[in-house]
């Protein structure tokens, strides 16, 4: 039996010029437009072009498929979320259980303000989340999680730090989702981060 394919997600190649960056950015607002409004069962390389004003030939120079450009919103997204971690994980100037809280409502204040667009690209997630781009993403904010849990679990074994970082990073994943597909006050946000926080907290603690 042959092996199926994932198609090509990486882009053909890197705009070297302000011109040509400027292209690329126009496609990427072009797509998230396209994408909020058609949804990725609708989203097709033709209508960002139309929307983006440019040639259909224009943006295969640097997207070879609509797999490459919704991945590369993804990775954008992933990319702002993996910093979010390091950033607020990484901050030893507070406590590692405040850094939970402090991470946990930025996650889900982050989650509510995008809602629309991870639901869609969540929906056009089947085109490249086994592609090996993905998974390199997604082993560094991993590794981001693991080193924090070596610094708040030291009596831990691996298998324990592990399990306790996966629960918690699974856990505001789709629990985050849910909570963000109906519209949330800014009172409901922080009184939900903080409950799931204690919750995290509570947990550790147990470890």
């Amino acid at each position: 039996m042959t092996e199926r394919q994932s198609p090509r997600i990486s882009s053909r190649k890197q705009p070297q010029q302000a011109r040509s960056t400027e292209l690329v950015t126009t496609i990427l607002q072009a797509a998230t437009q396209v994408l909020a409004k058609e949804g990725a069962a609708r989203f097709t390389t033709a209508r960002v072009a139309e929307r983006a004003g440019v040639s259909i030939g224009s943006l295969y120079q640097y997207f070879p498929n609509k797999a490459a450009i919704l991945f590369r919103l993804q990775r954008d997204e992933w990319q702002q979320t993996t910093d979010l971690l390091g950033q607020i994980l990484g901050d030893r100037a507070q406590p590692p259980l405040q850094r939970v809280h402090t991470l946990v409502h930025a996650f889900i204040q982050s989650e509510c303000d995008e809602a629309e667009m991870r639901v869609a690209l969540n929906d056009a997630a089947p085109l490249y989340r086994d592609a090996p781009e993905a998974q390199e993403i997604k082993a560094a904010a991993e590794q981001t999680m693991r080193t924090f849990m070596q610094e708040v679990l030291p009596a831990a074994n691996d298998a324990e730090r592990d399990l306790a970082g996966q629960l918690i990073t699974d856990t505001m994943s789709c629990v985050g989702k849910q909570f963000s597909e109906s519209p949330r006050t800014s009172a409901e946000v922080k009184a939900y981060a903080e409950a799931m926080a204690t919750m995290f907290c509570s947990y550790l603690a147990t470890v």
